[in-house]
């Protein structure tokens, strides 16, 4: 038989075999996804994909390459091994039945099915459907983009592998990140592309190689981005809080504004009919007058460990007392440059109803059009912190600063203000930074509103030891001072939201037991703003035996300080973390309890030394 007509025979024979894949791939591709190990998963997959020629297909369809052979074929002998050794360059049928054999889901895979790296990256950045890969399986994060805390910054890695992202973003470290991972997951890398059981990782740049340098107090919870706790001497020993100790929360890298030209940095104002305006900082400065403001800027997350310790897990970082900071801003109101920029401060219209803030690396958040408005809310656009320039990881050259709310919504490095009806589309606004229920585990996001104005809370920042004398509170509580009896001086700080000030604090040693009063220090000579925004510092004295006669009833050799304050709305902390548990974290306000050791203390009293 000659070459030609075993040619054409061959060409006959692939368009048969090719005729019948679209039967192969529905009896290897989709029966296996109805097997109960594929729906244990509970996995939701998507329907379709669009192709660039806007055709909709199966997303989890293999490549044809991977189809098994017909079984006549895979014998490899007689006239069909001739046929297709004539047919070079085309699909040779034994690669492609090691590869469908290699590919096809198998118990050991959970009935997930193999991808190729080339596949995979077909699902890159500007896919409608984007994956990427972690260790050796393949993931669909279209649903996640939305609920990512850091938006669609996850995008750089689809089309490959998100390993070497979250080598650097250090936060992805724990294993809640993991597990929100595991949802998404729709197959695994083809063996071929596998080496020692992962993908071959593509050179990625580091996109905080320019941060800048942090100081070596600062309690470190991540590098990558920065996240870092004012330490808790600090807290205690000034109000203004310095500004290279002030605590960072990042959520990715600082962006890099050169100091020369930064009165050149441009914030866009946009309106609900769709005029914008544009002011450089410079125009900032010589255009509208400057206030200064004295305020707290607190994490939602501040004292989170506290709630895992006392009541369950909880996601999230695990900030101790020093997600809480207090500074002076200066900058110009914005009330003051959304009138400028055409907005009607008294009837601001129907459209009007919020204030979405963006940043230059990508977070965005908003307040209430209300509260951008009010006279008494010093809400402003801030250039200087404690009489500096604003420091690279406050915002250089501009910030928002939004008074007794949550800091998530005072966004730094801020380059365009929109006037909205709605509220800002991102995440951190609309699913990150909410409460739920202590049973609540199932999140509904657009169940509840926004964490905007906080609520009041307090915190023990120090303990020390100081020379013997009689204290006010021994006398009042009726306890005698033996000889050579050491004062414990306890410290810390108490605030409260939506500018209402701190009215008590009150102070156990018992665990709860009994309390009694601490005194507030008065740090009057600072310009507060209309209302107060700062918090209290507060100290309390009490001997050392008189401690020691409240000690663990246990026969342990410590006992259990408390803190909790009221502020002058009469709004309290609760008393326990279990009560207002969230998974998030958030909001963690509940009495404050710190186990002060009695035997180190009397110690250091034999050795003549101050203890902290």
């Amino acid at each position: 038989m000659s070459t030609p007509v075993l040619r054409q025979i061959g060409w006959d024979l692939l368009k048969v075999t090719r005729g019948l894949r679209p039967c192969l791939r529905h009896a290897q591709t989709f029966e296996p996804l109805q097997s109960s190990s594929f729906c244990a998963r509970s996995i939701r997959p998507p329907t379709a994909i669009r192709t660039a020629s806007s055709k909709a297909v199966p997303t989890r369809l293999p490549n044809p390459r991977r189809l098994r052979p017909l079984p006549f074929l895979a014998a490899g002998g007689g006239i069909f091994t001739i046929l297709f050794a004539s047919l070079q360059p085309f699909d040779d049928p034994i690669r492609i039945a090691q590869d469908a054999a290699s590919s096809s889901p198998s118990d050991s895979d959970g009935g997930l099915p193999r991808y190729r790296l080339a596949e995979v990256k077909q699902h890159g950045p500007k896919s409608e459907r984007p994956w990427v890969i972690y260790e050796d399986k393949v993931y669909d994060i279209t649903d996640w983009v939305p609920a990512h805390p850091g938006g669609e910054v996850i995008l750089r890695a689809a089309g490959g592998s998100i390993e070497p992202y979250w080598d650097i973003f250090s936060i992805h470290k724990s294993p809640y990140v993991r597990e929100i991972l595991e949802q998404y997951v729709v197959g695994r890398v083809h063996p071929i592309d596998l080496k020692d059981g992962r993908p071959l990782r593509d050179h990625i740049e580091d996109p905080f190689v320019a941060d800048p340098a942090r100081d070596a107090r600062m309690r470190m919870l991540t590098e990558k981005p920065c996240n870092a706790e004012t330490p808790n001497d600090e807290l205690a020993k000034s109000f203004l809080t310095p500004n290279e100790v002030f605590y960072v929360r990042n959520h990715m890298w600082v962006p890099v504004v050169d100091e020369a030209e930064s009165d050149n940095h441009n914030i866009t104002i946009e309106l609900p009919d769709g005029e914008s305006k544009v002011y450089s900082v410079q125009d900032l400065k010589a255009r509208f007058q400057q206030h200064a403001v004295t305020a707290v800027l607190q994490c939602s997350g501040n004292r989170r460990n506290d709630m895992t310790r006392y009541a369950q897990k909880t996601n999230g970082l695990q900030w101790t007392v020093g997600a809480i900071s207090c500074a002076k801003w200066e900058g110009v109101r914005l009330r003051d440059v959304l009138a400028d920029a055409g907005l009607s401060l008294e009837d601001p219209g129907e459209d009007a109803k919020h204030v979405q803030f963006s940043g230059l690396e990508a977070y965005g958040a908003s307040i209430p059009v209300a509260a951008a408005l009010d006279p008494m809310g010093d809400v402003l656009l801030a250039f200087k912190m404690n009489d500096a320039v604003l420091p690279r990881d406050h915002g250089f050259p501009v910030r928002v600063i939004v008074p007794g709310h949550v800091a998530a919504r005072c966004v730094k490095w801020v380059n365009k203000i929109v006037v909205s009806d709605e509220e800002s589309n991102t995440t951190w606004q609309r699913r990150d930074y909410k409460c739920f229920g202590p049973n609540e585990a199932k999140q509904d996001w657009d169940k509840y509103k926004a964490i905007q104005v906080m609520p009041v809370t307090s915190a023990i920042t120090r303990t020390r030891l100081k020379p013997s004398t009689n204290t006010e509170s021994d006398a009042r509580s009726g306890q005698s001072e033996s000889a050579g009896d050491r004062v414990v001086q306890i410290e810390g700080y108490a605030y409260s939201g939506g500018g209402r000030e701190i009215q008590r604090v009150d102070v156990s040693l018992d665990g709860g037991e009994t309390w009694d009063q601490a005194q507030l220090i008065d740090d009057t000579n600072l310009e507060r703003g209309s209302k107060v925004w700062c918090w209290k510092r507060w100290k309390y004295e009490v001997g050392l035996s008189t401690i020691g006669a409240n000690k663990n009833p246990h026969g342990e050799a410590k006992a259990t300080l408390v803190v909790k304050a009221t502020d002058d709305a009469y709004n309290t902390q609760p008393e326990s973390h279990k009560s207002i548990y969230n998974l998030r974290g958030n909001l963690a306000t509940a009495w404050h309890r710190v186990d002060f050791d009695l035997a180190a203390a009397q110690h250091s009293c034999e050795e003549g030394k101050d203890q902290e």
